[in-house]
């Protein structure tokens, strides 16, 4: 028996919480709903205090419509990015994008040393707005480069066009490591963010000249 991870079951996560497309557990409307559920009271504060601290100023820049359509595009562009990296592990581990019936525990221990890792792929839910999130903050700091930002444990205000940057960098190390007990989605993150850049590129979004 494969082990499934702390918390047992979650009736949530396990319905609306997105699973890798040849799972078991996944269905479509997860592509949406994953971004409305999270893994704890800290999770959704960090996510909803982002939202709340960057998303005002950039949806009165965008004007909310585009925000709207800007805030799901990369949230689903996120999970693709994510699943686009499942899959080359998938790949890599069994040599195709799918194994054969993915609900028996069979068809993970045929590979051996790395069937805990398959069934973790296959078993285990991705939640939270993360991904848009990181989204956001790319289109922040494109339209306000130049706005200083508090970090904590940091005493001196940093520029968005600095420290911004620094935080994609961060999260690109952290997703190749793949340090242990690491539970984050940081290609998910990844994902979110070329994506809130390609769109303020093609929507041609420029910094507002009254803005100080």
């Amino acid at each position: 028996m494969f082990d499934k991870g702390p918390g047992g079951p979650n009736p949530v996560a396990d319905n609306f919480g997105m699973f890798y497309f040849n799972s078991p557990n996944f269905r479509p409307w997860e592509i949406v709903t994953y971004m409305f559920v999270h893994g704890g009271f800290a999770h959704i504060f960090f996510n909803m205090f982002a939202l709340f601290s960057f998303g005002s100023i950039v949806e009165y820049q965008m004007g909310s419509k585009k925000f709207f359509n800007f805030y799901f595009i990369c949230g689903i562009g996120a999970i693709a990015f994510q699943m686009l990296v499942q899959a080359y592990e998938v790949h890599a581990i069994t040599g195709a994008f799918t194994i054969a019936d993915p609900t028996l525990n069979q068809s993970y221990e045929a590979y051996g040393p790395k069937a805990q890792e398959l069934y973790n792929i296959y078993h285990t839910s991705i939640v939270g707005a993360s991904g848009a999130i990181f989204g956001l903050l790319i289109a922040f700091g494109m339209l306000f480069p130049n706005m200083e930002l508090m970090i904590m444990f940091i005493p001196i205000p940093i520029k968005a066009k600095y420290i911004i940057p620094v935080y994609v960098v961060l999260e690109l190390y952290l997703g190749f490591q793949q340090f242990a007990g690491d539970s984050v989605a940081h290609f998910a993150h990844i994902g979110g963010a070329i994506l809130g850049y390609i769109m303020v590129k093609i929507w041609r979004l420029q910094q507002p000249n009254n803005f100080y």
